[in-house]
């Protein structure tokens, strides 16, 4: 399916979002006050929590991009063999209570031979290899980050009705929460940051879009491209990145957040590490 094209605005460089404030003169909120302002971001631990996960994906990879057939999710929730033993995050809306976006982190299998993750599965044939295999990476420590979403509620722009991250015009909010909407992706992605650093699955492979290492690279978070683009829910390559790297190469604004987030999802992660115990 081809996606129309529009430029992402630019909300990771230096951004500071204009409030409106009722009897007062305008002031400049942080990114992170801004964005926590509307959002909740968390570990989805319950059952009511992934099925909320499952649906934005239903909505997003099934009804709107026709990634998946419809016919396979009766129930209205996308999901796979790999979700059993995935960690979920969600980002929630808080005035309307609406699932806005999720993200997944999927711990690699010790012996690959008994089961791959999804890049490796997707592109056995098309992995620089070499480069892979002169990482000399334990398995203990991999992971995968996919099923990144963005409801479409939050990203609507009439130039922007086929790109899952962008910001929504069409529902009654303020220009103010509008301009937070384009980080719902952005915050997942940190969100899967903090667990990845919390269980220690700090070499992270992802299937990108070819405009999400872009968007990313604007805020000093850098990842290598390590296969070929291939068609897999739409034009995609496999890349590669370190937790630490990015932690320490990560703009100061999106410092902020992410520490706020660290600190949300290690309690969630505490707990259900508590719970399963």
């Amino acid at each position: 399916m081809q996606a129309q094209t529009c430029a992402m605005p630019p909300i990771l460089i230096k951004m500071n979002i204009q409030a409106d404030v009722t009897g007062q003169e305008n002031k400049k909120d942080s990114l992170t006050e801004s964005f926590l302002q509307y959002f909740t971001v968390d570990l989805a631990t319950t059952p009511a929590e992934k099925e909320s996960v499952y649906k934005i994906r239903y909505h997003v990879y099934c009804e709107e991009f026709g990634y998946e057939p419809t016919d396979h999710f009766l129930d209205k929730m996308e999901y796979d063999t790999f979700d059993d033993h995935s960690l979920h995050c969600l980002i929630t809306h808080k005035s309307s209570g609406m699932p806005a976006g999720c993200v997944r982190l999927i711990p690699a299998a010790e012996d690959e031979n008994s089961e791959m993750l999804p890049f490796e599965q997707a592109c056995s044939e098309n992995l620089d290899d070499e480069f892979i295999q002169g990482l000399n990476l334990d398995r203990k420590t991999v992971c995968e980050i996919s099923r990144l979403a963005v409801d479409g509620t939050f990203r609507r722009r009439s130039c922007e009705k086929q790109t899952r991250f962008g910001e929504q015009h069409a529902m009654d909010y303020t220009r103010h929460e509008q301009r937070t909407f384009g980080l719902i992706a952005i915050a997942s992605f940190l969100a899967t940051m903090a667990l990845t650093d919390l269980t220690g699955r700090t070499n992270v492979f992802a299937m990108m879009e070819p405009y999400l290492p872009r968007l990313l690279s604007r805020s000093g978070i850098i990842y290598k491209k390590v296969g070929e683009d291939i068609e897999y829910h739409g034009l995609r390559a496999p890349y590669f990145g370190r937790t630490q790297p990015t932690l320490d190469n990560m703009h100061p604004d999106l410092k902020e957040m992410y520490e706020i987030i660290y600190k949300k999802i290690k309690q969630s992660y505490a707990d259900l590490a508590t719970t399963a115990s």
